[in-house]
């Protein structure tokens, strides 16, 4: 693994200007994650969604999977633009191995993840720190839109208020390009296993107890829907739901097959179209 440093440290802001630090966010530096796979067409929209973010005392890691395309190259010119950015490379080992990289060369106050071809609202890091600030909470989401490659929008998702951990098993609220927790709760690993990225907020939401959504009057991100990605296969991802239930948060029969059923059911709301 080669980490890459721009020279900076988390919280400057892009040279020759300084982070706002003035929203309500009490001082919180935001460590943003993003592994990155042959992403060039994708992955600058993504960057500069997060160096948009109006809270700006933020660190973009992008975590290089072992490209072969212009990706790294791209990140390591947006890093010389903006000391926020760090680029960490790595020979292919899959995107949990790419997030627990970003995880660990984390300096940050709280861990925020974005995948290199989806993107977030302005002002989604200052919406949450805020909201997380007023509830007292150490884990936050928010809405999202569902957006194909043609740009029309397949749905919007507008998960609940607040969430328990039996309320995560019942239903993956927590979009994984919406989630960010404050490292107090302390750091876990991503599982190499299908929806990694579920096991992950369940550990989350067991460790803080609950989770608050921050509200806007439009989604704060936007996730891109490839045709034919791993988690469109239906039939696959239910495998994967189940074998978390029984292998990862070792539920009974009964308990597994009853949330199983739950699952199933959120799952078709979820991609219902709604108003957007």
């Amino acid at each position: 693994m080669n980490d890459t440093p721009s020279g900076g440290r988390a919280g400057d802001g892009a040279r020759g200007s300084g982070p706002s630090g003035a929203d309500g966010s009490g001082g919180a530096v935001v460590s943003v994650i993003m592994p990155v796979y042959n992403a060039e067409s994708t992955l600058q929209r993504s960057i500069d969604s997060v160096l948009g973010q109006t809270h700006r005392a933020l660190e973009l890691i992008a975590v290089d999977d072992g490209s072969s395309d212009g990706s790294a190259a791209l990140i390591e010119a947006q890093a010389r633009r903006d000391a926020r950015v760090r680029l960490i490379r790595q020979a292919n080992a899959g995107v949990a191995a790419a997030r627990n990289a970003g995880i660990a060369a984390a300096t940050g106050s709280h861990v925020a993840f974005l995948d290199s071809d989806d993107w977030w609202h302005p002002r989604k890091l200052e919406l949450q720190l805020a909201q997380m600030q007023r509830q007292g909470a150490q884990v936050a989401y928010s809405g999202y839109l569902r957006v194909a490659e043609s740009g029309r929008t397949l749905s919007r998702v507008d998960p609940p208020a607040e969430l328990g951990y039996r309320d995560l098993l019942r239903s993956n609220h927590i979009g994984h390009l919406t989630g960010i927790y404050d490292r107090r709760i302390g750091d876990a690993p991503f599982l190499k296993i299908g929806h990694e990225d579920y096991a992950f907020w369940l550990d989350r939401l067991r460790r803080a107890g609950r989770a608050v959504r921050a509200d806007h009057d439009e989604p704060l991100a936007y996730y891109l829907v490839r045709a034919g990605s791993l988690s469109s296969n239906k039939l696959r991802a239910a495998r994967w739901q189940w074998r978390i239930y029984r292998e990862v948060e070792r539920l009974s029969l009964p308990q597994a097959a009853a949330f199983m059923a739950s699952y199933v059911i959120q799952a078709l709301r979820k991609r219902r179209p709604g108003p957007v």
